[in-house]
């Protein structure tokens, strides 16, 4: 089992990021909010790991900090019809105190405006969370918080990595084509020209 990886940080996307260490080249699947925090392609990084392995696949997830590392463990384990893909969804689109407060308060509507989470998903997470979530010490999880092809996006006459990159990541949490350009467009407006990939994301996410 590999808990935490630490060396040299080689390429990174929104949603995911290589580092090498002893040689290696390890490939992390992690959330918007871990991308957010990494430093520039070049430095020294360290990531808290979980390690998934299927009889076709070995795979490796990352996160900034111990505490969004166990939460991403407690809901592919505990809220059944919740696999590693629509986690890191969730946990792209809110940081892990929106997610506490959501889950302590029952609020099913806010879980469910992430995509892939229905409000009867959005129900589940609550059921199954609720009491496990109060067995940690909130507080103590709080503090601890501190290429692909694209289509371009409508009505753009140029559009940038930086939007091909988050026009990507927004595929990949499971928005609809047509949702996601629709969203990019709107943070783009928002934001000018010159907004760099984490930026259109967060707006596009609605944060």
């Amino acid at each position: 089992m590999i808990a935490t990886i630490q060396g040299t940080l080689t390429d990174a996307g929104p949603l995911f990021a290589i580092i090498e260490a002893g040689g290696l080249g390890y490939e992390l699947s992690i959330p918007v909010t871990t991308a957010e925090k990494l430093p520039p392609v070049g430095q020294n990084t360290m990531l808290y790991v979980h390690d998934v392995y299927r009889e076709d696949a070995a795979l490796l997830y990352g996160f900034a900090d111990r505490a969004s590392r166990d939460f991403f463990k407690l809901v592919i384990e505990k809220v059944s019809g919740i696999g590693p893909r629509t986690a890191i969804s969730l946990m792209s689109r809110f940081p892990l105190t929106y997610l506490l407060e959501a889950i302590a308060g029952s609020d099913s509507v806010a879980l469910a405006k992430c995509p892939g989470i229905g409000p009867k998903t959005a129900e589940r997470i609550i059921i199954e969370l609720k009491d496990k979530i109060r067995e940690w010490s909130l507080h103590s999880c709080i503090s601890a918080v501190s290429g692909k092809s694209v289509t371009p996006i409508n009505n753009s006459g140029n559009i940038s990595e930086d939007e091909k990159d988050a026009l990507d990541a927004l595929l990949a949490l499971g928005y609809k084509a047509s949702e996601a350009e629709k969203a990019l467009s709107k943070a783009r407006k928002q934001l000018g020209e010159n907004a760099d990939t984490q930026s259109l994301i967060r707006r596009a996410l609605g944060n």
